[in-house]
């Protein structure tokens, strides 16, 4: 029986950190390089390409954390995911330094209208060269709402109106036919007007009456990239994405996830059950021996500072915990924001009680991921039991130190991976979709 290969994102953010709190502190954190810098994007870009990676994943935050104290002066004094800056000025940056990666770009559908994003997104597929996805997120973090000068809506309402959204978008995407160019000099005309239909969208949420903007890029639309954890946003992912990007702290709940899904994939929306590639995220942490990746791994949890882990748990779930003992079970606390990262956080203890302070920690760290330490041959070990059992197609990679953390995946792992038989040699495909599919 021929065995899955793994597929392969970096998650990065255009930033001094990339999630992971007080790796600037790391004496190997970006020894040489200006994040803001376009070398910088260049070489983590071609060091993911040199590993065969599917894509690059720029994930975003849009303000500060300010949850915590009612302020986000913790924020900025421990730099939790600050400053940040705008996720989508890079990807062209890293598409002109590389031919084959893909670049998948956080961008939220609070603050934007559909017609402006579709444009955008089509865009960047043709500066891309069809390389493009769009990890596809709505804003539930108080501190976005509260720097946009809005207010944050039902939670109830929070699917209802991505649907319209998505709906839109994808109109506008598939709204010009084959042979709309024209393009005869001769006569002047460049585009059949009956081919480049206009969209009238009278939705819920969003209205339009337009044409796209933009010719069909090399993709048609971007790769769809969902992250749905609560019951309604896995029903959406499943009937939207083409990825799916998860959280899961052990094998049993990546299966439990992967079985859920598929079945919901064939049985809800009509779709095949392997046409969603499901990656899950890992912080692995390489080393030449155990001993040498434990070392590392314990230095690298000293740098999280314990005030700046709980501004950004605070953040993320809608919690003020200034205002609670950080000894206190982080089960009994209800939370107004992202659900499936408190019960991913809460069962993070494999059975043990999980503190406030303990779940910060872990939060600021690796979200809930797994921590894979060990020799290369380790973390293939783990990756191949976790697509084995877990039913994983892949692996979003959480930085520590970059790029080194990269670097080091790529050049001890990958080569352990390919030795298996179970990680690709050369890419096959022209676009990301492509990629992604790839299966030899």
């Amino acid at each position: 029986m021929t065995k899955k290969k793994a597929h392969f994102l970096g998650f990065i953010q255009h930033g001094v950190s990339s999630h992971a709190t007080g790796m600037w502190r790391h004496p190997k954190d970006k020894v040489g390089w200006d994040y803001a810098s376009p070398p910088y994007w260049h070489h983590l870009g071609q060091t993911l390409e040199r590993g065969l990676f599917d894509a690059i994943f720029i994930a975003d935050e849009l303000a500060p954390y300010n949850t915590y104290a009612d302020s986000s002066d913790t924020t900025v004094k421990y730099a939790v995911q600050f400053p940040t800056h705008e996720p989508s000025t890079i990807v062209p940056v890293i598409a002109g330094a590389t031919r084959n990666l893909g670049i998948g770009v956080t961008l939220s559908t609070a603050f934007e209208h559909p017609y402006s994003m579709s444009r955008r997104l089509s865009s960047l597929d043709h500066l891309t060269g069809g390389r493009l996805a769009w990890n596809i997120v709505s804003s539930y973090s108080k501190s976005e709402w509260d720097a946009y000068g809005s207010t944050m809506p039902d939670r109830s309402l929070r699917y209802e109106r991505l649907h319209d959204y998505i709906d839109l978008c994808k109109k506008l995407w598939s709204s010009w036919d084959e042979g709309a160019i024209v393009a005869d000099k001769v006569s002047g005309v460049y585009a059949d007007p009956s081919k480049v239909r206009e969209i009238n969208h009278d939705g819920p949420f969003f209205k339009c009456r337009a044409r796209h903007f933009v010719s069909p890029s090399p993709q048609g639309n971007p790769v769809l990239w969902q992250a749905g954890s609560s019951d309604a946003g896995r029903d959406f992912a499943a009937e939207h994405a083409e990825a799916i990007f998860a959280i899961h702290p052990t094998v049993e709940r990546m299966r439990a996830y992967s079985e859920d899904l598929k079945n919901r994939l064939v049985t809800r929306f009509s779709r095949p059950a392997n046409s969603v590639k499901l990656i899950y995220g890992v912080q692995v942490v390489v080393g030449e021996t155990r001993a040498e990746a434990e070392e590392k791994y314990e230095f690298i949890r000293s740098l999280v500072p314990k005030e700046g882990s709980l501004a950004m748990i605070s953040g993320q779930l809608g919690v003020d915990f200034s205002q609670y003992d950080p000894d206190r079970p982080l089960a009994d606390i209800a939370v107004p924001g992202i659900q499936g990262v408190k019960d991913a956080l809460v069962e993070s203890g494999a059975g043990k009680t999980v503190t406030i302070g303990e779940a910060a920690q872990t939060y600021s760290l690796r979200f809930s991921m797994p921590a894979l330490v060990g020799t290369p041959a380790d973390i293939a070990d783990q990756l191949e039991d976790f697509m084995d059992r877990g039913g994983a197609d892949g692996f979003m990679l959480l930085a520590t130190y970059t790029p080194g953390c990269f670097e080091e995946f790529v050049d001890l792992v990958v080569p352990e991976l390919q030795r298996r038989g179970r990680y690709r040699t050369a890419y096959t495909g022209t676009t990301l979709r492509d990629n992604l599919r790839q299966t030899d």
